[in-house]
């Protein structure tokens, strides 16, 4: 196949994966605000696309990691092609189109370094990966990463709950604490997340699209994306983080446990730090994971709440399966491209196939905004009244406050 259109073939495969990840990954920072009912969920989706878009333009560290680090190419190491690119990405997106079909928070990122590793690997050789970098900036990440944002969520939530608890001055009893404040602090945190999520996952396919251009011949090794590349991939993550991702925001909004004001704020807050800190670093983080790890410290951080360890134990298996799944079907499709132009025309009719599939049967039990999750606040969103409104606004935050009181 002609390289150029090979070229244009990968790119537009690598902005469908960026679109998937915006989907797969909108629960990492709304799935919390909208199970306490601090945003609508509307709302909570087109303000997550919005803060995606402008985190993608903050950084590129994590870009020329994934394009100058995992993969040794250039004329220190192999000669990536663009079809071991292509093997690669379709891997990614099968895995994670199966893994959102199953609402499970799997890893976009991980979906990605998979089917890239298997298919070079199957394409080049054992040779071709950088082990060294893999280990630093991808493995090691991605078991102390969902473990620290754990525990901080925890001591988080354990805080806020000490710090706004009140007890009877004369016989010492504990009294009924309204927390509702949380949940306004809800709306910026969630914000943080989502502008963290966008300087660290659009990245990824800057840095996909970054590799394929050098391996065309057509960018200089070890440099990075250009502003056309940063613009696209940052259009296609906020679109599909727009599109919802609603079964994984069931997931994460109720399905780990049930989530509080102040344990929404706590995880946020654990989430954004993690994810802006591997930013600048230049760690090609697991954004899923350190939600996830974050939701779950904050439900051990409640007392009187459980976390689900059956639905943790899915998550933890898919997360286990993520790699070495998509690293098969990136090795398959390497096998398969490199026989030819009929390999590329069977592997991309095949992998369309498969997701159109499973669009199909998704749509046999639709999760979309009105039932993602069931929230009794769902009513009680926050807003911001205009001064004629105030007394209304007054009134109904009186309502909203003996509904709290029953909060913990």
């Amino acid at each position: 196949m002609d390289i150029t259109l090979m070229v244009a073939l990968v790119i537009a495969l690598a902005l469908f994966f960026d679109f998937t990840n915006g989907f797969h990954d909108t629960a990492n920072a709304m799935a919390t605000p909208i199970a306490t009912g601090a945003i609508k969920p509307k709302t909570a989706v087109a303000l997550a696309a919005v803060l995606n878009l402008v985190g993608a333009f903050l950084s590129t560290e994590v870009a020329k990691t994934v394009s100058g680090g995992i993969i040794r190419e250039g004329n220190d190491g192999i000669q990536i092609t663009p079809d071991i690119i292509f093997a690669g990405l379709m891997g990614a997106i099968l895995w994670n189109m199966i893994t959102w079909l199953k609402g499970l928070p799997s890893s976009s990122s991980h979906a990605l370094f998979g089917g890239l590793i298997g298919a070079a690997v199957a394409g080049i050789g054992f040779h071709s990966i950088n082990l060294e970098s893999l280990m630093q900036k991808v493995i090691l990440p991605a078991i102390f990463a969902p473990l620290i944002a754990g525990i901080v969520a925890y001591v988080c939530t354990r805080i806020a709950y000490a710090l706004t608890s009140r007890h009877d001055p004369e016989t010492g009893s504990k009294l009924t604490q309204k927390r509702g404040g949380f949940r306004t602090g809800q709306i910026f945190t969630s914000s943080l997340v989502a502008l963290a999520h966008g300087t660290n996952d659009a990245q990824k396919t800057m840095g996909i699209i970054t590799l394929v251009l050098i391996a065309a011949g057509t960018q200089e090794p070890g440099s990075g994306p250009e502003f056309w590349v940063i613009a696209a991939c940052a259009f296609a993550i906020a679109i599909g983080t727009y599109a919802g991702g609603w079964r994984i925001i069931r997931t994460m909004g109720a399905g780990l446990t049930e989530v509080k004001p102040a344990q929404g704020f706590a995880a946020e807050t654990s989430t954004a730090s993690a994810i802006l800190a591997s930013s600048h670093l230049g760690f090609a983080l697991s954004t899923t994971q350190v939600a996830s790890g974050s939701v779950i410290g904050s439900g051990m951080g409640r007392r009187g709440t459980s976390v689900r360890w059956a639905m943790v134990g899915r998550i933890v298996v898919g997360w286990l399966f993520t790699l070495p799944a998509a690293g098969i079907v990136g090795a398959l499709t390497a096998l398969l491209v490199k026989t030819g132009v009929v390999g590329v025309v069977i592997a991309a009719v095949a992998g369309t196939g498969a997701v159109l599939y499973m669009f199909l049967v998704s749509r046999k039990s639709a999760v979309g905004h009105h039932n993602a999750v069931e929230v009794e606040e769902a009513g009680q969103a926050v807003r911001f009244a205009k001064k004629k409104g105030l007394a209304r606004s007054r009134a109904a935050r009186a309502k909203e406050n003996k509904s709290e009181d029953t909060q913990r």
